[in-house]
């Protein structure tokens, strides 16, 4: 079911290959500009889907959506990323990790619903959503010299004052009543999440994420069902690094794909 918008014949200048998850997986990725990282580790194990069709939202080179549909065999996934190159690679990692006819690559800018149809995004059609979007509004931080560094974390294309409430907005159409939505973001972006969840996202759960026990959270895991009444609540905060830098046993096992994030009662 892939849609390959330009698959590579082989090592590409730029590219490294890199194992991913503990070796779960192996991930081609730019050398320069933005990789895959904690908090893709951390999105991937924030929601889970057993069976059914996953949208992953900016997938970059696919991390995400790769790791949640190689957990279970009844899975697929729609990766929408709106730049070709990282389409390309995202296509290019689902093959070289077996699961090519699992996954799809779209082209599609998320804040446009037409765009979306075109691209064969139908509305409420997915059991789970997950997203890493941009943090960053035009001209709130400076511009890096990387053309793709700066799609990765500066919001473009949304045609508006509130890029990230539509941000995900559009990813929340694509969810079915019911379905599951998770995000990952920065703590300061709460408001902004809360405005866009609003009357469309139930059972809302906020985990944050602390970079050393003591530290402010710097992350912020989001998760809620569509059109469910039930409240919001704080999940039990996660602790990435302990003393000398090294990562906790917790965030460990997630950083190698063998555990999910921890959400609570």
């Amino acid at each position: 079911m892939t849609e390959t918008p330009t698959r590579l014949d082989g090592p590409a200048e730029g590219l490294s290959s890199d194992p991913w998850l503990g070796g779960r997986l192996t991930l081609m990725q730019p050398r320069r500009g933005h990789r895959v990282g904690s908090d893709a580790a951390l999105l991937a194990a924030a929601a889970d889907l057993a069976e059914g069709r996953l949208v992953d939202v900016g997938a970059g080179v696919g991390a995400v959506a790769l790791s949640i549909v190689s957990r279970h065999a009844r899975a697929t996934a729609d990766c929408v990323e709106i730049d070709p190159a990282l389409a390309g690679i995202a296509a290019e990692n689902a093959a070289r990790n077996g699961l090519a006819e699992r996954f799809r690559v779209v082209g599609a800018d998320i804040f446009d619903a037409s765009a979306r149809r075109a691209a064969g995004l139908a509305d409420e059609a997915a059991d789970l959503v997950v997203t890493n979007p941009p943090f960053f509004e035009p001209g709130a931080v400076r511009a890096s010299p990387d053309a793709a560094k700066v799609r990765a974390h500066v919001f473009s294309g949304a045609g508006d004052a509130a890029p990230l409430e539509s941000w995900i907005r559009g990813c929340l159409a694509l969810l079915r009543p019911g379905g599951r939505f998770a995000m990952v973001h920065r703590p300061d972006a709460l408001l902004a999440i809360l405005a866009a969840a609003e009357n469309r996202l139930g059972a809302l759960a906020l985990l944050p994420v602390h970079p050393r026990a003591g530290a402010s959270a710097h992350r912020l895991l989001v998760s809620g069902v569509k059109g469910s009444k039930a409240p919001l609540r704080i999940a039990p905060g996660l602790v990435l690094h302990g003393p000398g830098g090294r990562l906790t046993a917790e965030a460990d096992a997630i950083h190698r794909g063998e555990r999910l994030v921890d959400w609570g009662g």
